[in-house]
């Protein structure tokens, strides 16, 4: 196996016609579907990198920014961003077409982390990332900043860290109500 990776190795896309069993009780395809798609499509982006079986760790914010409706051909398009020991961040893009318009939207972007497996189920390591483009270099940054801020953000509300008096003013002119005892 190769040390280094460019991320164009291990580019994937699929495109999937969204049909009526896709819908939701609104007549819009069910955002659990797209997720499946996009779970799929950075296992197998993850596993053509590492040459290993891969697990979905997480999943970072997935926001859903326009509707894909029955008919539509949903194109996912998912890379590697960023590379740790034996984990990687896939960048996953969703766009639904309509074939009679031609008109392309972007539905949503999502970063998915995932862990190669060896044989025997533990981690294996992964080969590393060659960043070739500014794009590259802005997508892995981003990647480890993210990775950075989550660490952060955990161990800030860590539950044997947490002060509730130190946030009481951050609360303040929320939609709750402070019932301590």
């Amino acid at each position: 196996m190769k040390k280094f990776k460019s991320s164009k190795e291990s580019r994937v896309s699929i495109t999937e016609l969204m049909l009526p069993s896709h819908s939701n009780f609104g007549g819009k395809v069910h955002g659990g579907h797209i997720l499946n798609l996009m779970d799929q499509i950075a296992f197998a982006c993850a596993s053509k990198h590492s040459q290993s079986y891969c697990v979905t760790a997480s999943v970072n914010r997935v926001d859903f920014l326009n509707p894909i409706e029955v008919g539509e051909l949903v194109t996912l398009k998912a890379s590697i961003n960023y590379t740790g020991k034996t984990s990687m961040v896939v960048g996953v893009r969703v766009e639904s077409e309509n074939v009679t318009t031609g008109v392309v939207k972007h539905c949503n972007s999502s970063y998915f982390t995932m862990v190669a497996k060896g044989k025997d189920g533990k981690n294996k390591v992964v080969p590393g990332l060659i960043l070739k483009t500014k794009q590259d270099i802005r997508r892995f940054a981003r990647s480890k900043e993210r990775k950075q801020s989550a660490f952060n953000r955990d161990n800030k509300y860590e539950s044997t860290n947490f002060k509730v008096n130190d946030f009481l003013d951050f609360l303040d002119g929320e939609n709750a109500m402070m019932d301590l005892d």
